[in-house]
């Protein structure tokens, strides 16, 4: 049975105030180990500028313009912008994920950690409490490490960091720890796109797979959906393009699990909010059409989308077709094997 983001992280990891790791669907791990993957960080380290990007990272935090908001604060003095986010990284959950895409779920699950705060803040969010509200664990950068060992050690086969800009430079430092302590699978940068050009620049050697929403191709219904973000399809163009660059398509080990490369998740929305054809159409003129591409169908009304009456609904089957024939029609051939069966389940409804 599929279960949503939500219905997932609602096994919260917080007992008494502790982080927990939450392994009761985890399979064992198998003792067969294949020949060593070296990813993009540790080459980094091993060149000797893990440690200076760091510290560049962290510089931004002075006058935090990690993303399009450039809300100019110091976060480091306690001040908060748009995310409201503070100089320590807030979590509210870490363990398996079974519901991600498949090439990083494999048999042990993507080993996913959920940060707290977003600095995109959509109407619609359906992790409102973590995204929107904070809930979650302040913890030392140290301690994210710890988890990052801990989720590698149960056989996950990744790191995946959910809403990860807000958190950008907690994160490197996390994974130079983690690194000097044995960590060695791939990073996921799991993002909402909402990215800055110059940010994304920085984790160019460190990142091995990158994985951003492209929500809105129209800047007036970004503004209205995503707290005034008029900019951002510019700057989810532009981050995706770099982060392209950087990692190329996607590529997978002998067993079909992920080690880097680039994979971009677009959510269908009711009367094409979302700007779908729009979206494939940018994809297949910019980049490779072997691009690794899920259309979601999981759209549902939550928090406050209630109160906009184009969006206070589901998609339909309909919706979800269109999305996906325009995907084909624009010549996309390596569309998320999940959105496929999707879409075989529904023709067979409609010929049946």
């Amino acid at each position: 049975m599929k279960i949503t983001r939500r219905e997932f992280i609602k096994g919260s990891l917080f007992t008494g105030g502790a982080i927990l790791l939450s392994f009761s669907n985890a399979p064992a791990v198998p003792k067969k180990i294949e020949k060593k993957w070296i990813p993009a960080y540790e080459k980094l380290e091993n060149e000797g500028k893990l440690a200076q990007r760091i510290e560049q990272a962290y510089e931004i935090f002075r006058n935090c313009q990690l993303c399009p908001r450039r809300c100019m604060v110091n976060r480091l003095k306690g001040r908060t912008g748009t995310c409201c986010a503070p100089s320590k990284p807030v979590i509210y959950s870490a363990q398996p994920h079974f519901g991600e895409e498949i090439p990083l779920v494999g048999q042990h699950g993507s080993g996913t950690i959920f940060f707290s705060n977003c600095n995109l803040r959509c109407v619609f969010c359906q992790n409102w409490p973590i995204s929107h509200e904070g809930r979650g664990k302040q913890v030392r950068d140290e301690d994210l490490a710890d988890l990052m060992i801990k989720l590698q050690n149960i056989g996950c086969h990744n790191i995946n960091l959910v809403t990860p800009t807000h958190v950008m430079p907690n994160i490197l430092n996390a994974t130079r720890i983690a690194l000097k302590k044995g960590l060695h699978i791939p990073l996921v940068y799991n993002t909402s796109g909402y990215e800055r050009l110059e940010s994304v620049q920085l984790l160019d050697g460190i990142v091995d797979i990158y994985m951003p929403d492209f929500k809105y191709t129209n800047p007036k219904k970004a503004a209205k959906y995503s707290s005034g973000a008029s900019d951002y399809p510019e700057m989810a163009k532009k981050a995706i393009l770099e982060m392209q660059r950087q990692v190329g398509e996607l590529k997978v080990d002998s067993r079909g699990i992920a080690l880097s490369g680039l994979i971009i998740r677009h959510l269908v929305m009711p009367n094409r909010v979302a700007g779908t054809e729009q979206f494939v159409r940018w994809v297949a003129e910019n980049l490779p059409k072997t691009t690794y591409v899920n259309i979601m169908s999981q759209y549902h009304v939550d928090y406050q989308a209630y109160n906009y009456p184009e969006i206070a609904r589901g998609i339909t089957v309909y919706e979800f077709l269109e999305a996906m024939d325009w995907a084909k029609e624009y010549g996309l051939t390596n569309l998320d094997p999940k959105s496929m069966n999707l879409l075989d389940l529904y023709k067979k409804r409609q010929s049946g």
